[in-house]
């Protein structure tokens, strides 16, 4: 009995002794790092080019919308001015373009001759008469100055004739080729002002460029929006990712291309991820403090990880838990 006793209290200091030497020696062991990140996911704004007051928005938070989709209206009396004004400018352009084109009127063209004509015939009465009063001259029969006065009425005429020639070809060739030229690039100047206006315009029926859901509505029918004003915003659930703030003495574990398991309370469930993107975060007050041996400080990175398989039910927000031993 004495024996079975002291065997016992022996087994029971051996017992105390070893938990205390394997405490001891946990105690001394280093502690595995525990992070803490969450889940982002690619968001897109909605929003449109113009200015104008909300029509209609035709979607509501939690809706899931494909990329064509209409999303909401603008009402834009200022654009609908625009245009009527864009396009009575491209009709008075074209005009002018096919005037510069046909050139001068059938009439104004047979002006023009007949003026050139009437000069012609009065220049070949002068050059007559000049003749008449230079053999008057020469029989001494009038003045020197009477055969001048004629000469240089003979002259005139001549330089009328010659006037009205120039003004007769001008309007059987038309416009010039640079006046063409110039009427032509202002019809397409204004063709042009009118596809701008249009494209506004069509601006004001906004459709979605992505697939998601909608996570927030941020204007409501009749209030205005400003121009690039976001009035939806859309989360891609299907692009998400991890995000981790990682002090720099522990970048080690998170380099490009490194894979690491992350514990997701909501999902319950333990992913792979596979760092993406690591940059220095922007923010100073992440600057972690060292002791004076050390000589600086650590700052804090930002780093990206995506899941390394198609995963479902991941949202933005989300907290995920990594431990590194």
């Amino acid at each position: 009995m004495k024996n079975a006793k002291t065997l016992l209290l022996t087994a029971a200091a051996f017992g105390v002794a070893s938990w205390v030497g394997y405490s001891f020696y946990q105690a001394y062991q280093p502690q595995p790092i525990r992070l803490q990140g969450q889940i982002e996911s690619q968001q897109y704004s909605i929003s449109s080019k113009v200015p104008g007051r909300i029509d209609q928005v035709l979607v509501r938070k939690g809706e899931m919308i494909k990329q064509g989709d209409l999303v909401f209206t603008l009402h834009s009396p200022e654009i609908e001015a625009k245009l009527e004004q864009a396009k009575a400018g491209e009709k008075a352009a074209g005009a002018l373009a096919m005037e510069a084109n046909k050139g001068a009127r059938s009439q104004q063209i047979q002006a023009a001759k007949d003026q050139w004509l009437k000069a012609k015939a009065a220049a070949q009465l002068m050059e007559k008469t000049y003749l008449r009063v230079n053999n008057l001259f020469n029989e001494g029969v009038i003045a020197e100055q009477k055969r001048d006065e004629a000469k240089t009425q003979w002259e005139a005429a001549k330089y009328t004739e010659s006037a009205a020639l120039q003004m007769y070809k001008m309007a059987e060739e038309g416009a010039r080729s640079e006046t063409k030229l110039a009427a032509a690039e202002k019809a397409r100047m204004a063709a042009g002002a009118v596809a701008e206006v249009e494209a506004y315009a069509q601006d004001t029926t906004i459709k979605s460029w992505f697939n998601g859901e909608v996570s927030q509505v941020l204007l409501q029918s009749g209030e205005l929006a400003p121009q690039g004003f976001p009035v939806v915003t859309v989360i891609d659930t299907q692009d998400s990712w991890a995000m981790l703030n990682v002090r720099e003495d522990q970048l080690k574990y998170f380099e490009k291309g490194q894979t690491f398991n992350a514990y997701l309370p909501a999902l319950d469930k333990t992913i792979e991820f596979k760092v993406s993107h690591v940059a220095v975060m922007g923010d100073f007050a992440t600057w972690r403090s060292t002791d004076a041996s050390q000589g600086f400080d650590l700052r804090t990175f930002e780093v990206e990880a995506r899941p390394t398989e198609p995963q479902s039910g991941l949202r933005m927000g989300m907290s995920l838990a990594v431990e590194i031993n």
